[in-house]
């Protein structure tokens, strides 16, 4: 194993030079990257065609044959090598237009040579432009089968390390780690999945001689790949499990039995109760719970944190809430007030605004523990805030917070308290797995009774008169409208109505005193937006102009439309949030995607998306397809999802299949000490030292 850890440079044929463009391209620094630098696809090489037979259509072909003749043509920058290629059955033109003398002097005349490449026909003759070429002779035997292609760079191509030059250093490699390898599967597992030995997996992947080979070589990589990921998560989960040491709720008391039977706006969702038991089980251990809950907009996660912070205020402990802004944060205090205001509890809110005195008195309450719940935004991470017992805390949109400020509400007390994660982007279930596959997951996955699922329209600039005409009904029947823009000031680059212009035209369409028009965006000043806020909310204002700013918090149950401009801007996960803002009230609602003319068949799929499904976790999956995970959730440089060569989207058979059989062995042999499993044990202390804290949330 240690020849894996050998520079790169000391492999034949690399040397200072190419070593420094490796490592500066690709990352390449050692024999291990060289070895897990995959090929991208493969070229099927084991057709040889006749010059008589070529066709236009033909894609990458082979023929064999010997080079007759050279002629140079064209002057200046129109100058160009031609070689004239001869087989048994015709004669075909070989053209470069670049290193014309560096080719010539490297190619032998009337030697046999296999040629690779598109042929194209010009003034009725058939010629390959820029081919590749290999000499067929006593040394190098031709070996029909699948030519791997490699990731290369400009770059990487002008200093003659080409997809070709690459593949000859992997070659080069191979032979070295015969031997060398060692196997990280039990021979258990090898036996019982059916896999190549990880040896020959990596042979057979840069040089396979034939697709059955290829495929059990990338399905034996992409499992271990997968495998060691799903192995460190769920070890991360079973020892957190036995060492932290958390507060029990034992008992189930007056406050929540009182609100469950007596207080409760609406009856319960099947998944709202079931993710409230899966809270019970939790919190009645002596160990911190740490669970995640997804639910979709609208679906009734604030009941249920809610009631889950009844859980500790009957066991004599203080809950907190953490929104990521001041709105939503205003907004889950102003509803839980509602909830609650018929039940001696106190409720508390602190955000960045709170003034001076109220701070005073709130920090005195909060560590007397005269106050029961406490909901805020960051300002709950100040050391001034201390508790008296804070037993939970609840944060939503997780996404929003790093990992050290969520690390200083757990030192608020001996020990860490409960943990519930909310967020209303739904994740689909195999990035879920994949990063946070250490946790307990929730999902709330129907609406509240009532509740009619908003019909979304998509038109285009085109009909501007019937959006308006739309917009003048639904305003008539006593509904309010959002419009929201994706721009504030107008781009010079980009050619999309921006905020102010769109303003300006709602407001010709829809004139004093007939119509109010608010306008709410991020530049305003903090009072002058939540004065607008505060206008639609009480339903002074008819519509609702604004940019991304209303994605998360505002709850208007009257507001029945939503209208995107631009909408082929926005990306999916947006979208649905966006049309999650409507919908609250009894009416039918409706979200009507603007787009341009001309739209990308990317925006045309995250549109159609949105017309043919309200389901968030269907989105999220279509949202997984067209941006891939690391873009989704933001994690493009964390490390967390830089697989070498599985993909969670096209693997997640795999990647089930991997976490079943970690799952397995854990319960078998929780600490990996069986002789069996050595193999297994020594690839994965490295593995887990590298990774340790990845996904975890505190």
């Amino acid at each position: 194993m240690a020849i894996l850890e050998n520079p790169i440079e000391y492999l034949k044929g690399v040397g200072p030079t190419r070593a420094e463009l490796l490592k500066k391209e690709l990352s390449i620094y050692t024999f291990s990257d060289l070895l897990y630098h995959f090929p991208f696809r493969y070229i099927d090489k084991s057709l040889i065609y006749n010059i008589c037979d070529l066709s236009e259509d033909l894609p990458y072909i082979q023929l064999r044959g010997k080079i007759i003749k050279f002629e140079e043509k064209g002057k200046f920058r129109s100058k160009r090598l031609i070689a004239y290629f001869q087989d048994d059955t015709g004669i075909i033109e070989l053209v470069w237009f670049k290193g014309a003398r560096w080719i010539k002097s490297g190619i032998k005349l009337n030697s046999e040579y296999i040629v690779f490449g598109k042929p194209s026909a010009f003034n009725n003759k058939f010629n390959i432009v820029h081919p590749e070429l290999d000499l067929l002779d006593d040394n190098v035997n031709f070996s029909p089968g699948l030519q791997a292609v490699y990731h290369s760079t400009e770059l990487l191509n002008a200093k003659g390390l080409s997809s070709r030059a690459i593949s000859k250093l992997v070659i080069a490699l191979l032979p070295q780690i015969k031997n060398n390898l060692d196997e990280n599967l039990s021979p258990d597992l090898i036996a019982k999945l059916n896999l190549p030995y990880r040896e020959k997996a990596f042979n057979d992947i840069h040089c396979p001689k034939d697709s059955k080979m290829l495929v059990r070589a990338q399905k034996r990589l992409k499992f271990e790949e997968l495998f060691f990921l799903q192995l460190h998560l769920i070890k991360l989960k079973l020892t957190r499990n036995k060492k932290s040491r958390g507060y029990p709720f034992e008992s189930l008391g007056c406050h929540f039995n009182d609100f469950y039977e007596n207080h409760l706006p609406f009856e319960l969702t099947n998944a709202q109760k079931k993710v409230l038991k899966e809270i019970r089980v939790d919190v009645k251990l002596p160990q911190q719970m740490n669970r995640l809950l997804q639910g979709d907009v609208g679906s009734g996660k604030t009941l249920v944190a809610l009631l889950s912070m009844l859980m500790a205020i009957d066991n004599d402990f203080q809950a907190c809430l953490m929104a990521p802004t001041e709105i939503l944060a205003k907004q889950h205090f102003n509803s839980i007030s509602i909830y609650l205001e018929k039940m001696n509890i106190k409720v508390q809110i602190l955000t960045g605004s709170s003034k001076t005195k109220e701070r005073r008195i709130l920090h005195t309450e909060l560590e007397d523990g005269k106050i029961d719940l406490l909901i805020g935004t960051h300002a709950l991470l100040e050391d001034k805030v201390k508790f008296s017992n804070l037993g939970l805390v609840i944060i939503d949109e997780q996404h929003r917070f790093g990992v050290a400020q969520r690390a200083k509400l757990w030192k608020k007390n001996k020990y860490p308290p409960h943990v519930l994660v909310m967020t209303a982007t739904p994740i689909p279930r195999t990035l879920s797995m994949t990063l946070y596959g250490d946790l307990d997951v929730s999902v709330i996955d129907e609406l509240p009774p009532g509740r009619k699922e908003v019909k979304t329209i998509w038109k285009s600039d085109a009909s501007r008169l019937s959006t308006i005409k739309f917009m003048r009904d639904q305003i008539t029947k006593g509904r309010q409208i959002y419009v929201v823009f994706p721009l504030i000031e107008e781009s010079e680059k980009l050619d999309y109505k921006d905020l102010m212009e769109g303003y300006n035209q709602i407001v010709r369409e829809f004139p004093l005193p007939k119509y109010q028009v608010s306008v709410v965006h991020g530049q305003m000043k903090a009072e002058d937006k939540e004065y607008e806020m505060n206008r639609f909310v009480k339903g002074v204002t008819d519509i609702m102009v604004a940019t991304t700013v209303i994605e998360v918090g505002v709850n208007v149950p009257n507001a029945s439309v939503m209208i995107i401009e631009s909408a082929e801007r926005f990306g999916l996960s947006q979208l649905h949030q966006l049309r999650g803002r409507v919908g609250r009230g009894s009416e039918q609602s409706y979200c009507m995607l603007v787009s341009g003319n001309k739209v990308s068949d990317e925006a045309k799929k995250r549109l159609q998306t949105m017309v043919d499904t309200n389901d968030g976790f269907r989105i999220s999956e279509v949202d997984l397809e067209i941006r891939g995970p690391g873009d989704m959730m933001g994690t493009k440089q964390s490390g967390i999802l830089d697989f070498k060569i599985a993909n969670i989207v096209t693997d997640n058979k795999i990647l089930h299949f991997a976490r079943n059989e970690a799952k397995i062995l854990l319960d078998e042999d929780e600490n990996l000490e069986n002789a069996d499993n050595i193999n297994i044990a020594r690839y994965y202390r490295p593995y887990a030292r590298e990774r340790n804290g990845w996904s975890r949330i505190s």
